[in-house]
């Protein structure tokens, strides 16, 4: 659907995103294959889209978190390779093998029920085994006194019928962090996937054709883990301290507009709670945008948007459909005006760090009443807009 309200608005730059693309390919050498990342609607992105872009200038593999986001994809025309990382239920297997979607295998039990099912059937399904070597989430146990049973449940796995075990894969829980500590970690974490690795081949006779474990950190700063396949996730789209180390820029500037702008006496107190109160005479321009479009509510008073004449101050409580700014200073900034939330001008890492959180987290807010509006080639290609009518 596109919208016909020009209120807060997400530019998505698919030359930015190319370029980042290109950029990343050049690092990790061509011989190594690249799997973009476009779970959770490519981080905010657009899955649809994004991967298109992927999938024109030469990306391997896509990687979803859902048989959901998969079909999705399957169903506007993206046909490369696309893996689920996370679970799907057994009564799926048939549609995951009808449109070519790889699995991701994580314990005996599912690679039981998926063989059973992918037998019955009389087929083939993709899977990708998953290790856990240190992330503690999903994936076959190989840590310690675990190691041999791991050995024989993914060599168990890979032998039976119905399975075509293509891949093999383990996620790093520290390789972004800094310090001697974490760099010791996912050197372990390393070591571990890839001893076992050897060992499962050793065992089953057999190769995976792509082993891959390098996530944004790993690609930003552990080459030796590239391997046959790389999956970065916020690097590809332009955020955090290795993006400006690697030359890539933000994909998305949020946007929003001033549609009123009010002044008012010193003492007034402004927005729910009354916790910020004007110590003079204050020109207050209001913006739709609030914590409903992804503005954390936990920002309030304690950041700034970009106008064109520079930062104002966000002041008083974030409401759930607008906020207000302090634009004393500012005269040539009008009703109308454009401000923008985060992107090259106002940086995303800032808003996080303030919030407490992650870019990760403030590109998945921005939700779904926040129209898309696609640029290549510095002019408008696409919307898109979420919302039904």
């Amino acid at each position: 659907m596109e919208s016909t309200l020009k209120r807060t608005w997400a530019e998505i730059d698919l030359d930015i995103l190319e370029s980042n693309y290109r950029k990343l390919r050049e690092k990790t050498g061509q011989d190594v294959k690249f799997l973009g990342v476009v779970k959770a609607d490519a981080y905010g992105h657009g899955a649809i889209m994004v991967s298109k872009t992927l999938e024109k200038a030469g990306a391997d593999y896509l990687a979803v978190s859902s048989i959901d986001e998969a079909m999705e994809l399957r169903l506007n025309g993206i046909t490369m390779p696309v893996l689920i990382l996370g679970h799907t239920p057994m009564e799926q297997v048939e549609r995951l093998i009808e449109y070519n979607i790889t699995q991701a295998v994580t314990c005996k039990a599912k690679a039981v029920e998926y063989s059973a099912e992918a037998a019955r059937l009389g087929k083939t399904l993709k899977v990708h085994m998953k290790v856990d070597t240190g992330m503690s989430r999903l994936g076959y146990l190989c840590e310690g006194e675990y190691f041999d049973t791991g050995v024989n449940g993914i060599a168990e796995a890979v032998n039976m019928p119905g399975l075509d075990a293509e891949g093999i894969f383990t996620h790093f829980a520290v390789s972004d962090e800094p310090g001697e500590e974490c760099e010791a970690y996912t050197k372990h974490q390393f070591k571990l996937f890839t001893d076992l690795i050897g060992q499962v081949e050793k065992k089953t006779g057999r190769k995976f054709r792509i082993r891959h474990c390098a996530n944004t950190g790993a690609v930003a700063r552990y080459p030796e883990t590239y391997l046959d396949m790389v999956r970065p996730g916020l690097l590809l789209y332009g955020y955090g301290e290795f993006a400006a180390e690697l030359g890539l820029k933000p994909v998305m500037t949020l946007k929003t507009n001033i549609s009123t702008i009010k002044t008012y006496p010193a003492g007034t107190a402004v927005s729910y709670g009354g916790i910020f109160k004007t110590e003079h005479k204050t020109r207050v321009g209001v913006l739709p945008y609030g914590y409903a479009d992804g503005f954390f509510r936990a920002l309030s008073n304690k950041c700034s948007l970009m106008t064109a004449a520079g930062p104002a101050r966000q002041i008083g409580k974030i409401c759930m459909d607008m906020c207000m700014i302090d634009i004393s200073d500012m005269r040539g900034v009008t009703v109308g005006s454009e401000i923008e939330i985060f992107g090259q001008k106002n940086p995303i890492e800032t808003l996080a760090e303030i919030a407490g959180t992650i870019p990760y987290e403030l590109t998945c807010a921005v939700s779904k009443r926040v129209p898309r509006d696609y640029i290549k080639n510095g002019e408008l290609i696409g919307k898109e807009l979420m919302l039904r009518m």
